[in-house]
């Protein structure tokens, strides 16, 4: 286990050095610069704020400069909102968006995983067909279509549920809706899939034949199996709502990450987009390692050299 996390550890660091230089290079290749659209200030002020922050040196010089000071922990400071550090804007905005996404990764599995056991046990009923019927239109509507049915239905036109802001806890049942919607018809469908599978299975059977009742074998035998397919799928499902939806924040106008990451790319904060970036991909990256982990835990014949 402690070779295999070492591997995973080095590997880890390539990539987000890979993400961080591939990132740097193709922002820096988009044309203007994050001072050319303030209209209100001069010439000589958008050249002193250039040289500031080091952005009229070379291109290739600005990277190793970066890189560096990433390494040592610095993140530099944002090139919009004067004085504010990258690193506390990302800490600031991603327990909003973490609160956020737990939860609605929370409601994708307490009720994606039931519902896809329901189905398989179910297969060719009519309780299957609506269950499929069901997901396959989660999965196939995107989620700002689910943000703006559901603001028009329950914020504007019954009034029950507030529509922006993230303040009391009616505040988050819209959002959370919004950004469980997908993953939960995800989750159904994939559990469905599985359960057909493992319940297929001739040590199901065999538990069958040997009395045990039909919930326990399910629950027992088959549900440990079948549920490792989700688990590959929750660890960049996490780690892509922890960050905050990019749509779903920038709707509902809430203060999180992935609102954060969305106004930076707008106003071309190079050293926001970076950070955000680069916290990201570590967060893809451990919650992935993780997903490895827990399926040593949960089935100890997989090997994970």
């Amino acid at each position: 286990m402690g070779k295999y996390i070492l591997k995973r550890v080095g590997a880890a660091i390539l990539t987000i050095f890979l993400v961080a230089t591939i990132t740097f290079f193709l922002m820096n290749l988009v044309p203007g610069g994050p001072f050319v659209a303030e209209k209100s200030i001069s010439e000589q002020a958008q050249q002193a704020l250039r040289e500031k922050f080091g952005l009229d040196k070379p291109l290739i010089v600005q990277y190793k400069n970066y890189m560096v000071n990433a390494l040592h922990g610095d993140l530099g400071l944002s090139l919009k909102q004067r004085g504010r550090d990258v690193t506390d804007i990302i800490f600031s905005k991603f327990p909003i968006s973490a609160r956020l996404g737990g939860i609605s990764v929370l409601v994708a599995l307490l009720i994606g995983i039931p519902l896809g056991c329901v189905a398989s046990v179910n297969r060719g009923k009519w309780l299957d067909n609506f269950i499929i019927v069901i997901a396959t239109g989660g999965i196939a509507v995107p989620s700002f279509v689910i943000c703006t049915v559901g603001m028009y239905l329950f914020g504007v036109h019954l009034r029950w549920l507030p529509t922006f802001g993230l303040t009391t806890p009616l505040h988050y049942i819209l959002p959370v809706f919004a950004l469980s919607f997908y993953p939960t018809a995800y989750i159904t469908r994939l559990m469905r899939s599985s359960m057909l599978d493992v319940i297929g299975q001739d040590y199901i059977r065999t538990s069958r034949a040997k009395g045990v009742s039909q919930f326990l074998s399910l629950f027992k035998h088959a549900l440990r199996n079948a549920i490792l397919p989700v688990i590959t799928y929750v660890g960049p499902l996490l780690a892509y709502t922890l960050t905050g939806s990019f749509i779903v924040e920038k709707i509902f106008v809430i203060p999180g990450l992935g609102g954060q990451f969305v106004s930076s790319i707008m106003n071309r904060d190079y050293t926001v987009i970076m950070g955000t970036t680069i916290f990201l991909a570590t967060l893809v990256i451990v919650m992935n390692t993780l997903v490895d982990i827990v399926y040593k835990l949960i089935d100890p014949r997989i090997q994970l050299n």
